[in-house]
C-alpha cells in the first residue's frame, strides 16, 4: 500500500481524540466499582445494542470473517448462519432473564459475583475458579484484537509490526482507563453504528464497480466454482457433518461470553431487552452479510485491490483503499479501528473487574474502599493489556485463529453453566463448579492435544461435556436449599 494519504490521517486523529474524549467526560461520573464496571445499570437499549454487538464482532467482523470468505468462499455462510442464531437466542432467552437474577442475586456485577450469590457459595470456590478462567481466554481474547490492530496500522501506514500494536494498545488503554464501562459502552455506541455503515456501504460500492451483483458473482464461479457452494470446500470435496457442525457452533459462544452477558446485566430495565433484541438482531444480520460479501468482491476483483502476497484478513482494508475516495476511506478505516476497540476495551474492563472484585476484593482486601477497587481496576488494565500485548508479539498471529480460541473457551466455560443457572432449578452448587473446569479444561485440552486429528471445533465438545458434568453431579448431589429455589421461583 501507498504512503498514507493526509486525508485518511486526518481521519485518524480525529477519531482516536474523540475516543479519549469520551473517556475523559465519564472520568467525573466514576465514583464507586459499580459504576466502573456495570455502570450503574443505566444503559438505555440503543447504547445496550449496539454496544454488545460491537464489543461482540471486534476486527474479525470487518478483517477475520472477510479475510475467511475470501480465501474459502460461501462456506463462510455457516459461520455467520451460527453467529446470527446466536445472537437471536442469547437475546431471547438469555439476556431478560439475567438482568432481573443479577439484580434480585445480591445486586450481582460481575459473572463470578453472580455465580456465588445464585448458588450462595461460601467457599468463595465458584468466583475464584471461573475468575482464573476469564483471566486465561480474555489474554488470548484480548490479544487478537492488538493483533487486528497492528495490521491494521501497518497496512494503512506502513508502520513495522510492533508499532501499530504498540499505537492501538495506547489510545485502548486511555480511554478504558479513564471512563470504565460507561465510556466503553459509549464508545461501542458509536463504534457500532460506524462499523454498520462500512459493512453495508462497501460491498454496495464494490457491487457498482464490478458492473452489479451478478457480474460479481460470475467472476467468482470463473475464479472457482466451488467458491459459491456452500457444501464443499474450494477443492470440490463435500464438507462434511463434523465442519458443517464446526461452524454452525460459533453460535454456541455467545451465551459463555462475558463482555456481552455484562451489557444485559447493566440494561436500565428488563422491559427494554426486547427492543434492544431487535436492533442487535438487525445489527447483526447485516453486518455479517456484508463481511461475506466482502470477502467474494475481493475474489472477484482477481489482484486488483488484492496484492497476491497480502494478508486475506486485509482484503477490507485494500478494497477501501483501491476504490473509496480518500475522506470517505479515511472515516471506513476508521471503522475497522472501531471494531477492534470496541472488543479490546470490553475485554480489558470484564479481565480488570475478575481481578479486581473477584481476585483482590475477595483474596487480599475484603474490606478495601470504592475508591481504592476502581484505581485496582484501572491498573489491572493496564496489567492486563501489557500481557495481552506480548501475547500478540507474534505477526504470524491471525485474528481469526485467536478469536476462535477465546470464543470456544468461554463458550464451553460458561455457556451452560449461564443457560441452566437461568432455567434449572435443581442445579447445584458443585454442578456449577463440574461444568466450569469440565467445558474450560476440554477446551484447552482439545485444542492443544489434538494435533490436526479431530476436526470437531473444540466448543462442541467442550459445551457437551460441561452439560454432562453439571447435570450429573447436580443430580447426585443434594437438593438447593429452599432460599436458593425460592430465590429462583422468585426471578421465574
Amino acid at each position: 500500500m501507498a504512503e498514507a494519504n493526509p486525508a485518511i490521517v486526518v481521519t485518524f486523529v480525529l477519531y482516536l481524540v474523540l475516543m479519549m474524549a469520551v473517556g475523559a467526560v465519564f472520568y467525573r461520573r466514576t465514583t464507586n466499582l459499580s459504576d466502573y464496571i456495570l455502570g450503574g445499570r443505566k444503559l438505555n437499549y440503543w447504547v445496550t445494542s449496539l454496544s454488545a454487538q460491537a464489543s461482540d464482532m471486534s476486527g474479525w467482523l470487518l478483517m477475520g470473517l472477510p479475510g475467511y470468505a475470501y480465501l474459502a468462499g460461501l462456506e463462510a455462510f455457516w459461520i455467520a448462519f451460527g453467529l446470527a442464531l446466536g445472537t437471536y437466542l442469547n437475546w431471547r432467552f438469555v439476556a431478560r432473564r439475567l438482568r432481573t437474577y443479577t439484580e434480585i442475586s445480591g445486586d450481582s456485577i460481575t459473572l463470578p459475583d453472580y455465580f456465588e450469590s445464585r448458588f450462595r457459595d461460601s467457599t468463595r470456590i465458584l468466583r475464584i475458579v471461573s475468575s482464573i478462567f476469564i483471566l486465561v481466554f480474555f489474554l488470548v481474547y484480548t490479544s487478537s484484537g492488538f493483533v487486528a490492530g497492528a495490521i491494521l496500522f501497518s497496512a494503512i501506514f506502513n508502520l513495522p509490526y510492533t508499532t501499530g500494536l504498540l499505537i492501538g494498545v495506547v489510545v485502548i488503554i486511555g480511554y478504558t482507563f479513564l471512563g470504565g464501562f460507561t465510556a466503553v459502552s459509549w464508545t461501542d455506541f458509536i463504534q457500532g453504528i460506524l462499523m454498520f455503515f462500512a459493512i453495508t456501504i462497501v460491498p454496495f460500492i464494490g457491487f457498482g464497480l464490478a458492473g452489479g451483483p451478478g457480474e460479481t458473482f460470475e467472476a467468482v464461479r470463473l475464479a472457482n466454482p466451488e467458491f459459491l457452494n456452500i457444501f464443499t470446500a474450494t477443492d470440490g470435496s463435500p464438507l462434511g457433518i463434523i465442519a458443517i457442525v464446526s461452524l454452525l457452533a460459533w453460535g454456541l459462544g455467545y451465551f459463555g461470553q462475558p463482555h456481552i452477558l455484562a451489557r444485559f446485566m447493566a440494561i436500565r430495565s428488563a422491559d427494554e431487552v426486547a427492543p434492544a433484541r431487535k436492533i442487535a438482531s438487525t445489527w447483526v444480520v447485516i453486518s455479517l452479510t456484508g463481511a461475506v460479501l466482502v470477502g467474494l468482491i475481493g475474489i472477484a476483483s482477481g489482484e486488483v485491490f488484492m496484492p497476491a502476497d497480502a494478508n486475506a484478513e486485509q482484503i477490507f482494508i485494500h478494497l477501501i483503499d483501491g476504490v473509496i475516495p480518500p475522506l470517505l476511506a479515511g472515516i471506513f478505516l476508521s471503522a475497522i479501528l472501531a471494531a477492534i476497540m470496541s472488543t479490546a476495551d470490553s475485554q480489558l474492563l470484564v479481565t480488570s473487574s475478575a481481578l479486581t472484585e473477584d481476585l483482590y476484593a475477595v483474596l487480599l482486601r475484603n474490606r478495601a474502599s470504592q475508591t481504592e477497587l476502581v484505581w485496582i481496576s484501572r491498573f489491572s488494565v493496564i496489567a492486563v493489556a501489557i500481557i495481552a500485548s506480548l501475547i500478540a508479539v507474534d505477526p504470524e498471529s491471525t485474528v481469526l485463529g485467536l478469536v476462535s480460541y477465546a470464543w470456544g473457551g468461554f463458550g464451553a466455560t460458561f455457556g451452560p453453566i449461564v443457560i441452566l443457572s437461568l432455567f434449572w432449578r435443581r442445579m447445584t452448587r458443585n454442578g456449577a463448579l463440574a461444568g466450569l473446569v469440565a467445558g474450560g479444561l476440554t477446551v484447552i485440552v482439545w485444542y492443544n492435544l489434538s494435533g490436526g486429528i479431530f476436526d470437531l471445533y473444540e466448543i462442541v465438545p467442550g459445551f457437551l461435556f460441561s452439560l454432562a458434568a453439571i447435570v450429573g453431579v447436580s443430580l447426585l448431589g443434594n437438593p438447593p436449599e429452599a432460599e436458593i429455589t425460592a430465590e429462583f421461583d422468585q426471578v421465574t
